[in-house]
C-alpha cells in the first residue's frame, strides 16, 4: 500500500520539544520533496515546513521558524520534525505528505502544548 503514517505527537510543556516521525511505505520518496502541515482546533490547515527531494534544503512558515527542523532519511523511508520551544500555539493535528505525489496523508498526530 502507498502509505503515510505520522507518529510521535503527545503532551509537551510550553519550551518543551517533541520530534516527529512520518513513516512512509509503497513509493520512493526519495523522488519528492515531503512537508508537514498542521491543523489546530477549529481552525484550517496551515503548512508549517518542506523539505527538498535530497534533503539540501528546507523551508519554514513564520510561525515556527527558528524552533522547528525538518529532515529527512530516504533509505529509512522516513520524514522527521523536531519541535523545540514548543508553544500553546503548536497544538494541532500534524500531518506529512508528498505535495507533487498522490499519496493519500496519514491520520495525523496529536501535538498538545500545555502547561
Amino acid at each position: 500500500q502507498v502509505q503515510l503514517v505520522e507518529s510521535g505527537g503527545g503532551l509537551a510543556q510550553p519550551g518543551g520539544s517533541l520530534r516527529l516521525s512520518c513513516a512512509a511505505s509503497g513509493f520512493t520518496i526519495s523522488s519528492y520533496a515531503m512537508s508537514w502541515a498542521r491543523q489546530a482546533p477549529g481552525k484550517g490547515l496551515e503548512w508549517v515546513s518542506g523539505i527538498y527531494s535530497d534533503g539540501s534544503d528546507a523551508v519554514y512558515a513564520r510561525s515556527v521558524k527558528g524552533r522547528f527542523t525538518i529532515s529527512r532519511d530516504n533509505d529509512k523511508k522516513t520524514l522527521y520534525l523536531q519541535m523545540n520551544s514548543l508553544k500553546p500555539e503548536d497544538t494541532a493535528v500534524y500531518y506529512c505528505n508528498a505535495p507533487n505525489s498522490q499519496v493519500p496523508w496519514g491520520q495525523g498526530t496529536q501535538v498538545t502544548v500545555s502547561s
